[in-house]
């Protein structure tokens, strides 16, 4: 009887041509595996993660308010130069982390990547600047500690800049953002982070809200004890003794997060006894930033950007005559400043020469 000779392999009787064949179909597979993951990395970086970043011949600018230019990437460098935030160069060579730049001048040195600005994210926050410039700040302040200014309310977003502590800010707008966590985590989980709006000197972007902390004007800080003041809009000014005193609409936030405020008073400046007086009060509101003041044709109007409880989205609108605040009715949507076509009654009270 012929024999046979058989090897077993993984439990199963092949003969010596199967498990050559196996045995090979094995080994092609561990190297086209490689190949594989190989070309996805090179597609993602040719087509994703290259076009977002900026390339060799491409402009940039300095993020950090100064930064020293080095001979080399290597552990041992020489500083040949130094840069100001918000300078420009051009990109020369990039390594993993580092980048070789041109300043204006002529200068050549090295750089670290992270402290590096693309173009288009710089054109993008200067954009972003040109569009708070049209708009009344919602109130001011300053920051608590280091934070990093960001185009987008997200730990994600572009960095247009680092703001040191202690530095002034304006507050433009508002926006709650769920902070990433695991996937499978239940929504209701989630915890989310209040980021603002802010213009910080030369630039505008967004910044975590809790290294914020708002700086109440002196003489509203009375008015302010008890409440969670969120805003403060100069809507026109009285003239006492040749001095201009400004009179605000004051927002507040009271039981609510997921709106920016939730209730209103108007402040206006009492001449005889020097003193601010509430001409206005209006509650049960589902408001958000930015609120919108005018004065067109000698009136001046303010505008509130409205919610109501079916999710509709509203502007409604006010004239003061002289220390009378009137709301004169109400426009859809949040964009535009048309004037509303008819009368809107709403909730007001006056309360005349009131302090408080």
């Amino acid at each position: 009887m012929p024999s046979h000779r058989m090897r077993r392999v993984d439990g199963r009787g092949l003969s010596d041509g199967q498990g050559l064949n196996w045995r090979s179909r094995s080994i092609r597979r561990r190297i086209l595996l490689p190949l594989l993951l190989v070309a996805i990395a090179s597609a993602y970086y040719y087509f994703v993660y290259r076009p977002a970043h900026s390339s060799v011949g491409e402009g940039a600018y300095v993020l950090p308010e100064s930064l020293q230019m080095v001979d080399t990437p290597a552990e041992v460098r020489i500083v040949v130069g130094s840069l100001k935030g918000g300078d420009s160069v051009e990109i020369l060579a990039r390594t993993r982390n580092w980048v070789r730049v041109q300043t204006p001048d002529g200068l050549t040195g090295w750089v670290e990547t992270k402290n590096l600005l693309d173009s288009r994210a710089y054109e993008s926050g200067r954009q972003l600047l040109r569009e708070l410039l049209s708009l009344p700040p919602q109130a001011e302040g300053h920051t608590t500690g280091v934070v990093n200014l960001r185009l987008e309310p997200s730990r994600d977003g572009a960095q247009l800049a680092q703001v040191m502590g202690n530095q002034t800010l304006q507050v433009f707008g508002r926006r709650l953002v769920e902070r990433p966590g695991p996937a499978d985590q239940p929504s209701a989980a989630k915890t989310r982070d209040a980021w603002y709006l802010v213009r910080a000197g030369p630039r505008a972007g967004w910044v975590l809200g809790r290294f914020v902390a708002l700086d109440i004007p002196e003489r509203l800080s009375a008015y302010a004890q008890g409440t969670n003041l969120v805003a403060w809009v100069v809507i026109k000014t009285a003239e006492d003794g040749g001095q201009s005193v400004p009179e605000y609409l004051v927002a507040d936030r009271m039981g609510t997060q997921e709106a920016d405020f939730s209730h209103i008073r108007v402040f206006t400046w009492w001449v005889k006894k020097r003193e601010y007086v509430t001409a206005y009060v209006e509650g049960d509101l589902k408001g958000y930033f930015p609120i919108g003041v005018s004065f067109v044709n000698g009136v001046h109007y303010f505008r509130l950007r409205l919610m109501d409880a079916e999710g509709h989205k509203y502007q409604k609108v006010y004239r003061m005559f002289g220390n009378i605040t009137r709301a004169i009715g109400t426009v859809q949507g949040w964009e535009g400043d048309a004037m509303p076509t008819s009368p809107e009654p709403g909730r007001h009270r006056r309360s005349g020469r009131r302090g408080r």
